[in-house]
């Protein structure tokens, strides 16, 4: 992990991870030739890098979503650089918001998808909405799971996106048909939600997480894949 200390390290799931042993520090311009998680990739991450993953491991870059641009990519380049596909956050900060994954949310994902379940349940186990992130997203990991290439990853991810929009499109006309109030069903939905500038960083609190979980498990019912 690539830390560049934007975050709260009370709150910040990847300190976290390493002060439980879990993940190790990397320093700008270390060499490593493993898969990186970063913004800069230009394919999908696959079933097809999991060799890579096992020989050489996986690694993340944790720095607030509002900072981005203060990030130095070009010192942390990987020649395996991987972009996630369309996945829902679940961590409290930005829970039900499309790509906005923290640290190890993005972890879990790599790890799911490159075949390593049990790594991934590893990591997430060490945060209490933990399990909400596959409960979630179980539906869009599988397909991507399916897949054999980063091309074939990416048309899932289209795929998925035309449906939700389709989909979301249709139950929107028909709640505005018995909706006397004419109310705004598009920001009901977490997958059409306008991306904050929040970080990413861990909030607290049981009834904030199992709200959390309970909207977007209705709101995705509602729009089945």
């Amino acid at each position: 992990m690539w830390d560049f200390d934007h975050c709260d390290p009370r709150r910040c799931s990847g300190k976290k991870l390493a002060r439980m042993g879990l993940i190790r520090d990397l320093r700008v311009g270390q060499r490593f030739r493993g898969v990186v998680l970063s913004p800069k990739g230009t394919q999908p991450i696959s079933p097809a890098d999991r060799d890579i993953v096992l020989a050489s491991g996986l690694a993340v870059v944790e720095c607030s979503w509002a900072r981005l641009d203060d990030v130095p990519f070009g010192k942390i380049a990987s020649p395996h650089e991987r972009l996630l596909p369309y996945l829902l956050a679940t961590n409290p900060t930005n829970y039900g918001k499309p790509w906005r994954l923290n640290c190890v949310e993005a972890l879990a994902a790599a790890f799911y998808i490159t075949g390593f379940p049990e790594y991934a349940e590893r990591l997430l186990g060490v945060f209490g909405w933990g399990d909400a992130f596959w409960n979630v997203n179980k539906d869009l990991l599988q397909r991507y799971q399916a897949c054999t290439s980063a091309a074939e990853v990416a048309a899932a991810q289209e795929q998925i996106m035309q449906d939700l929009e389709t989909k979301y499109e249709e139950v929107r006309r028909d709640k505005d048909s018995t909706d006397e109030y004419g109310a705004d069903w598009l920001t009901a939905n977490p997958n059409h939600q306008v991306e904050g500038d929040g970080d990413d960083e861990e909030g607290s609190g049981e009834e904030a997480e199992s709200a959390a979980v309970d909207r977007i498990t209705s709101d995705l019912d509602a729009v089945k894949i």
